[in-house]
């Protein structure tokens, strides 16, 4: 790794480490461990330890405490219970933990959330394309039955073929909080559809364990529209969008410290890496306060000073054998 990536992974790693109570729902002294969002920063920390595995030492000492955090969640039974005060995303979520549980644990707790999951959940109908890939992904995983279509037909649906970027006369037409300046200040999507377009490389490219089957146009136009995305992102210091488009290069079969915008991307990380090691917020205009309580500070921090770690540990684990350039 170069020595910015170095600098971003070490220190993002160090925090989560040091702030593993605001995670745990049941520490004594919680404090904002039992905040609204503690079921999906829990399984974000699980992502983030599943993804170490590839790349083994020195993460996995960093990771230690989050893996034996993640070890005794996964076998109490009452945890999973926390994903029902999210109807909406409880079926996603227990789906997800099946998928992302540590490795030699009891397992009990495991599969009977899995047993809870409705079958009509694990089927296509009513879904979004993205929604059934992002349920093949963790069923995949989970060893859970589905019967969601191949990626291959998925693939052709997914946002990183059917979105294209907008112009500067779309953007004028959203009025001027998304731009209606020159082209280079022109945001290419919008907020939901970057996310998109972040979360389908994910799971069609396993964060770059597995080809993405993209045809030669589409992969083009993908990585074009990260591209432009990306240097958008960039200008505006939008953090956590721009760890999670660094990641789609990676996916995308580019090496982002090799590219402009990547490059550009990690500076970006690093000029906004306080020197505890957190990234302060999602983006510069919704970072914590100087005057945020340590509480508050963690619910504005921990997702993008997590996503940041997550790209690090990609970019540093290596091509598969399939991959080609």
């Amino acid at each position: 790794m170069t020595s910015s990536l170095d600098q971003l992974s070490a220190g993002t790693l160090d925090w989560l480490g040091a702030n593993l109570d605001h995670f745990d729902p049941y520490a004594v002294d919680a404090g904002t461990a039992t905040h609204q969002q503690a079921a999906k920063a829990v399984l974000e920390l699980a992502l983030l330890r599943h993804c170490s595995t590839w790349t083994g030492e020195p993460h996995g000492e960093r990771l230690g405490g989050a893996t034996a955090l993640l070890r005794k969640l996964w076998q109490r039974p009452e945890f999973p219970r926390l994903f029902d005060a999210h109807p909406s995303s409880a079926p996603t979520y227990g789906l997800a933990f099946a998928a992302l549980a540590p490795d030699g644990i009891d397992d009990t707790v495991r599969r009977a959330t899995l047993a809870r999951l409705a079958p009509d959940f694990l089927s296509p109908a009513g879904k979004s394309p993205l929604k059934r890939m992002e349920i093949r992904f963790y069923a995949d995983k989970a060893g859970a039955s589905h019967t969601i279509e191949p990626y291959a037909e998925l693939v052709g649906q997914s946002p990183l073929v059917t979105l294209t970027a907008a112009t500067p006369e779309d953007a004028a037409e959203r009025g001027p909080a998304t731009g209606e300046a020159a082209e280079e200040d022109t945001a290419p999507l919008t907020d939901s559809e970057g996310y998109s377009l972040t979360h389908a490389a994910f799971f069609l490219g396993d964060y770059g364990r597995t080809p993405t089957r993209l045809d030669e146009d589409a992969l083009a136009h993908a990585r074009e529209l990260v591209r432009r995305m990306l240097d958008h992102c960039v200008g505006q210091d939008r953090w956590d969008l721009v760890a999670e488009l660094v990641i789609s290069q990676f996916i995308l079969g580019l090496e982002p410290l090799r590219t402009p915008s990547g490059a550009a991307a990690v500076e970006c990380l690093v000029r906004a890496q306080r020197s505890d090691g957190a990234i302060p917020g999602r983006s510069a205009a919704l970072r914590a306060s100087p005057s945020a309580t340590a509480g508050e500070f963690f619910r504005k921090a921990y997702h993008t000073t997590l996503v940041t770690a997550l790209m690090t540990l990609v970019l540093s684990s290596g091509r598969p054998s399939w991959h080609r350039d």
